[in-house]
């Protein structure tokens, strides 16, 4: 993977670090080239759908994040743990079902075997006002 399409890290750290057969990214929002495309509170009067593309895009962003610690003859076996935080207005209480997007998404790119376990979680806010930031952790063989 070029490093062109590698999420752009907003402050002093790496997208994603590897120790032994685990790699961990760090948070990530619905970016491309470093802009924030999706800003906003999640807001309980609107339907799930309405943010699937923020949630795929930040899980997107992960997923590439993951994989640029991977060797060429790897790849990720299984998400060991999802986090999925949801800038929510108060009130909010969809969160899996805002969260089953992230799923699908790791789903569609790695495969049905390599979901695990998963927290969604409601926040008063995220950086940038993003609408969701994930986070994960990979198994390689």
């Amino acid at each position: 993977m070029e490093n062109k399409d590698l999420p752009i890290p907003q402050g002093k750290y790496l997208p994603a670090v590897r120790h032994a057969d685990l790699v961990y990214t760090s948070g990530m929002t619905p970016r491309i080239n470093g802009e924030l495309i999706y800003a906003g509170k999640i807001e309980a009067s609107m339907p799930p759908e309405h943010y699937k593309a923020a949630v795929e895009l930040a899980t997107q962003n992960a997923i590439k994040a993951a994989k640029a610690c991977l060797e060429d003859h790897e790849k990720i076996s299984q998400i060991l743990q999802l986090n999925v935080f949801l800038n929510t207005e108060e009130g909010f209480t969809s969160h899996p079902k805002i969260a089953d997007f992230a799923s699908a998404e790791i789903i569609k790119n790695l495969g049905i075997d390599s979901i695990g376990s998963r927290a969604a979680i409601g926040v008063a806010s995220l950086p940038s006002n993003a609408t969701v930031e994930i986070t994960l952790i990979g198994r390689v063989i």
